[in-house]
Formats: C-alpha cells, sequence, structure tokens
C-alpha cells in the first residue's frame, strides 16, 4: 500500500489533529507527517491541498484522501488490520463508540473555555461557564466506561476511545480540574503514555501564538 501521510496543525493546540496523530502513532503505524500552522498564511495557502473541509487533520494515502479526525481513525483500521479497533464485548462497544460521539459533538464549556495548551504550565483554572456540567457528564461517562470494561482503559484494552480523549486528559491536567481520583488516575496513565509524552515535547518546541486558544484571565 502507499505511504502515508497525516497533515495537522500545531502541536500545541490542534486537539483533533492529535486524536489522529495518536491513534496511529499507538499502533505503530508509519506515516510522513505535515504541520501546517494554524492562523497563518501558510495554512490558508496550503491546507486546500489536503483537506477539502479546509480543516485539520487529513490523511493522504496514496489517491485517497480523508479529512476528520474520526474518518481517519475509522480508516486506519480498516485498512491496517492490526490496528486497535473498537471493544468486542457489544456492551462496551457501545458505550465506546457513543462515547467517541458524543466527544465530536458535546462537552462544549469544556472546550470552549478551557483550550488544548501543552506548553502552558498546569495551574488551578476557576470554573467557567458550566464547565461543572461537563466535568460531571465526563466523571459518569469515564466511570461507566471503566466498570463495563473492568479498566485499566476506558475499553479495556487502549484503543480508538482513549485516543478521542487525550486532549481531555491534558485540558484536565493544564488547569488542574476537579476530577475523582479514579478519573484523575485515567488521566496521569494517559499522560504517561510515551506517544503523548513525544507529542507535548514536540508542541513545547513550537513558538507561533494562536491568540484565540490561549488562556485569557
Amino acid at each position: 500500500m502507499a505511504e502515508l501521510t497525516l497533515v495537522i496543525g500545531n502541536k500545541n493546540y490542534s486537539s483533533w489533529s492529535l486524536r489522529a496523530w495518536l491513534y496511529m502513532k499507538l499502533n505503530d503505524i508509519a506515516f510522513d507527517e505535515i504541520r501546517l500552522p494554524l492562523d497563518t498564511h501558510q495554512f490558508q495557502q496550503e491546507i486546500y491541498t489536503y483537506s477539502p473541509s479546509g480543516k485539520v487533520p487529513a490523511l493522504i494515502h496514496g489517491k485517497v484522501r480523508v479529512w476528520d479526525s474520526l474518518a481517519i481513525i475509522e480508516y486506519v483500521y480498516r485498512n491496517f488490520p492490526d490496528s486497535a479497533n473498537w471493544p468486542k464485548d457489544p456492551v462496551v462497544q457501545g458505550l465506546a463508540m457513543s462515547a467517541v460521539m458524543e466527544m465530536h459533538s458535546g462537552f462544549p464549556e469544556l472546550r470552549n473555555h478551557y483550550p488544548m495548551n501543552c506548553r502552558k504550565t498546569p495551574f488551578k483554572a476557576p470554573l467557567r461557564g458550566h464547565v461543572e456540567r461537563d466535568l460531571a457528564r465526563l466523571e459518569s461517562l469515564w466511570h461507566s466506561l471503566l466498570e463495563a470494561s473492568g479498566g485499566p482503559w476506558l475499553g479495556g484494552q487502549l484503543g480508538i476511545v482513549d485516543a478521542y480523549y487525550a486532549p481531555v486528559a491534558l485540558r484536565i491536567h493544564t488547569y488542574q480540574l476537579p476530577v475523582s481520583a479514579r478519573c484523575q488516575a485515567y488521566v496521569e496513565q494517559v499522560l504517561a503514555l510515551p506517544a503523548l509524552q513525544a507529542w507535548v515535547a514536540d508542541a513545547r518546541q513550537e513558538s507561533e501564538i494562536v491568540t484565540a486558544d490561549e488562556w485569557q484571565d
């Protein structure tokens, strides 16, 4: 099969890029990486070469173009059979798939008020908007998955749902958001992944600033 190329945004800010990138790294899938800095002339000039939506991430595989992080993950696990799939148990599978879709479209308070920022020194941020609702829902969701799967990962084994919630783990860590001991242990487990640590190390070397994704006091 043709080589893969993944187009991403800034590692410091692009949570959607992280999801696809991390999933491929966790499955030891080799790919080239093109990084387009967000909110720049370069991004606007080049992104439509790779992504009809004008957004990252995007995957190029020969003549195939796939955009949107979940579409990329679905494409990869279908075309690379050894990749981590959805949990096999139907109950856990239903929970995991629903959790990923809910992350794709939900948690607006958490996403809007607490942007992913890997460079930022962790600090105890004030609770803004109605983020308590999102945190309560996150607690319920993670607990349901861990109970149903038996852990240690949300679907039992490390997989799609964990890659999808990795940016949330980073947000909880950066802003020291209040979660239960069990959820905090899961956050620490995600942060310890070598692939995620490599992403964060790269993010800390970036110098670009996207003002909209910086914490505003």
